[in-house]
C-alpha cells in the first residue's frame, strides 16, 4: 500500500501521470517540465501567470527550475518498481486501489499481490506463475484445461485429456516441469557451444582488429618512406640539375674560348689578305709594264703565290672550327642516365624499395611443347597448328606450355608479359620438379605451379586446381607480375593507364622458381622485360 500512496504523491497535477524531468516554481510545487511550460504558454496570451495547483500569481513569466532531489526519487522508484506493476498487471481483489500482482493462479485464473496470495495459499494448493495476462496461452484449445504434459514426439504442450483420450493418447509424455528441465539441459549445452563459439569469434574479432592496427601502422611507414624517398629523390635531382647545367656552361665556355681564340687567328690572316689585297691593287694600277714585270717582281710574287702547306693549313683549321663549335649533348646525356640510374636505385634500395626489374627472362626451347612456336628473340611463345619437330627430353613437356631459362631463388622481382585478346593463356610460375606429361603437367593444376588464365575473355587465378574467376574492368593486355620469394608473395597486376591489382598468392616458396606460359587456340604471349 506504501507504494501506492509514494506513487500518488509522484503524479503530476497537470497531466496526472508520473513526473517526468520534474521541475519546481517559486511557490514550491512540482509539475513535468513540459506540462508547466504548456501551462505558462497559454497564460501568456492573457499576461497573468499563476500556479496551477495553488493560484499563486506572478506579476511576469516565473523561472523554472528543475528539481534534482525529486528526479532522484523518481528514478528510483521507477527502477524499483515490479515489471508488473509497468506492465499493468496488478491483484484482481484490490479493487479500490490498484497493487502491483506477485503471482497469477492458473486454476483461479486471477493475479494476487502479497496479501491475498498468502490467503489464497492457505486454502488451495493451486499452480502459481508469475504474473500474466495471457491466461489462455496456458490452457488447451481443445479441452480448455491446463497445459501440464510435453508430448515430445509431437513437441507440444498437452493438457491431461489430450493425455488420456485426445490424439496423443499412447505418446511418451513427462510432465511440464521435467520436460523443461531436459530442454534447459540441451540449451545449456548449446549455450556452452554458442559461447565457445563466440568466443572464437571474439578472438578472430581481436585478430583482425590487431591486423588492421599492423596495416595502418605499416601504412604509415610506407608513407613515410615514399615521402622520404621523393623527398631525397628531389634534393639529389636539384644536385644533379645543378652538375649538368654547371657541365652545360662549362662546356659553352670552353667552346666559346676556343672559337674567340679561331676568330683571333682568322681576323690576323684576314689582315694578312688585306694587305697582298692592296700590294696586288697596287701592281695592278701601275701603267709601265716594264715596272710591273721587272721592278717589284719578288714583291708582287710574294703577294699573291700561296704555297701547297698553307692550304694544309686552311683545311686543318676549317675542320677544328666545325669539331669546337657544339655541345657534347652524348656526355650531358650519359651523366643524366648515369646518375639518374643511380640516384633512384639507390635511394630506392636504402629506402626499402628494392625489387629488381627481371631483365633477362628467356624462354627456354627445350621445355617447349609439342605445338609451341618460339621467336627468334625467345621473347614471345605463340600457339601452332602444326606440330613442331623438337627431340623428345625428359625436360619437354608434351602439351603447350614452356617454362623461361631464368629461375628465382630470391628477392623482390618484377617483370611485364604482353598477352593476346583471344584464345587460351597461362602466365605464372612453376617449380623445375612439375610434371612435363600428364594430367598434372598443367600449369596451376598441382601444388607445384601458380597461374593467371584467360579462357573464353574469362579470367581465373588457379593453384592446386581451385579455380578463384577474377573480374578485371577490361581484357588483360599486360600483365605485371611482382614476386617476393622470401615473402613467399606472387601478385599479378593488369597493367594499362593505371595499375589494377588482379590476384595474390601466399605460399611457402621450397624451389627455384621459373616463369611458366602456356598458349593455345591462336593465343600468344610476350614477355616485355
Amino acid at each position: 500500500m506504501a507504494s501506492t500512496e509514494l506513487k500518488e504523491e509522484l503524479n503530476c497535477s497537470i497531466c496526472l501521470s508520473i513526473y517526468t524531468d520534474p521541475a519546481m516554481l517559486n511557490c514550491g510545487h512540482n509539475f513535468c517540465q513540459v506540462c508547466i511550460n504548456r501551462v505558462l504558454d497559454t497564460q501568456e496570451e492573457a499576461g497573468i501567470y499563476s500556479c496551477p495547483e495553488c493560484r499563486a500569481e506572478y506579476p511576469s513569466r516565473p523561472a523554472v527550475q528543475k528539481n534534482l532531489k525529486l528526479c532522484n526519487i523518481v528514478e528510483c522508484f521507477l527502477s524499483s518498481k515490479p515489471l508488473q506493476e509497468q506492465a499493468g498487471i496488478f491483484c484482481t481483489y484490490c479493487v479500490h486501489c490498484p497493487v502491483p500482482a506477485v503471482k497469477t493462479c492458473l486454476q483461479c485464473e486471477t493475479s494476487l499481490c502479497d496479501i491475498h496470495l498468502r490467503a489464497h495459499s492457505k486454502l488451495v494448493e493451486h499452480t502459481l506463475t508469475e504474473p500474466t495476462t495471457s491466461l489462455e496461452n496456458r490452457k488447451c484449445s481443445i479441452h480448455k484445461k491446463l497445459l501440464e504434459y510435453y508430448c515430445s514426439q509431437d513437441a507440444a504442450c498437452i493438457c491431461v485429456s489430450c493425455c488420456a483420450f485426445g490424439e496423443h493418447r499412447g505418446h511418451q509424455v513427462a510432465l511440464l516441469y521435467e520436460a523443461s528441465k531436459k530442454k534447459k539441459e540441451k540449451l545449456r549445452l548449446v549455450m556452452e557451444k554458442l559461447t565457445s563459439k563466440r568466443e572464437e569469434t571474439e578472438k578472430r574479432v581481436q585478430s583482425l582488429q590487431e591486423h588492421r592496427q599492423k596495416v595502418n601502422e605499416k601504412a604509415t611507414a610506407i608513407t613515410e618512406r615514399v615521402t622520404l624517398l621523393f623527398k631525397e629523390i628531389r634534393e639529389e635531382l636539384e644536385v644533379l640539375e645543378k652538375k649538368v647545367l654547371n657541365e652545360v656552361t662549362s662546356q659553352e665556355e670552353q667552346v666559346s674560348l676556343h672559337v674567340t681564340d679561331l676568330i683571333q687567328q682568322l681576323e690576323m690572316e684576314k689582315d694578312e689578305l688585306t694587305k697582298k689585297m692592296q700590294c696586288i691593287e697596287e701592281l695592278c694600277n701601275i701603267s709601265d709594264p716594264l715596272t710591273v714585270l721587272q721592278g717589284r717582281e719578288s714583291d708582287a710574287a710574294s703577294c699573291y703565290v700561296v704555297e701547297d702547306g698553307e692550304h694544309e693549313d686552311r683545311k686543318r683549321d676549317d675542320k677544328k672550327v666545325q669539331a669546337v663549335c657544339d655541345l657534347d649533348e652524348g656526355l650531358i646525356s650519359v651523366i643524366l642516365h648515369t646518375t639518374l640510374t643511380d640516384i633512384v636505385s639507390g635511394l630506392k634500395a636504402k629506402r626499402g624499395f628494392n625489387m629488381k626489374v627481371a631483365s633477362t627472362i628467356l624462354l627456354d626451347v627445350n621445355t617447349a611443347g609439342d605445338y609451341v612456336a618460339v621467336s627468334r628473340d625467345l621473347k614471345t611463345a605463340s600457339w601452332s597448328e602444326t606440330k613442331q619437330c623438337r627431340p623428345k627430353t625428359p625436360e619437354r613437356f608434351v602439351n603447350y606450355h614452356i617454362l623461361s631459362t631464368k629461375i628465382f631463388t630470391s628477392g623482390q622481382n618484377y617483370w611485364e608479359v604482353e598477352t593476346s585478346e583471344s584464345g587460351y593463356w597461362m602466365v605464372g610460375l612453376a617449380y623445375p620438379s612439375i610434371e612435363r606429361k600428364g594430367d598434372r603437367a598443367v600449369t596451376g593444376y598441382n601444388k607445384k605451379s601458380w597461374c593467371l588464365r584467360m579462357s573464353d575473355k574469362t579470367h581465373s587465378a588457379i593453384h592446386d586446381s581451385k579455380i578463384n574467376p577474377l573480374f578485371p574492368d577490361t581484357a588483360v593486355k599486360r600483365l605485371g607480375i611482382y614476386l617476393d620469394y622470401e615473402a613467399g608473395r606472387l601478385s599479378f597486376y593488369q597493367v594499362s593507364d593505371s595499375i589494377r591489382h588482379l590476384h595474390t598468392f601466399i605460399a611457402l616458396f621450397t624451389e627455384p622458381l621459373h616463369a611458366a606460359f602456356c598458349v593455345y587456340n591462336n593465343s600468344w604471349v610476350r614477355i616485355r622485360s
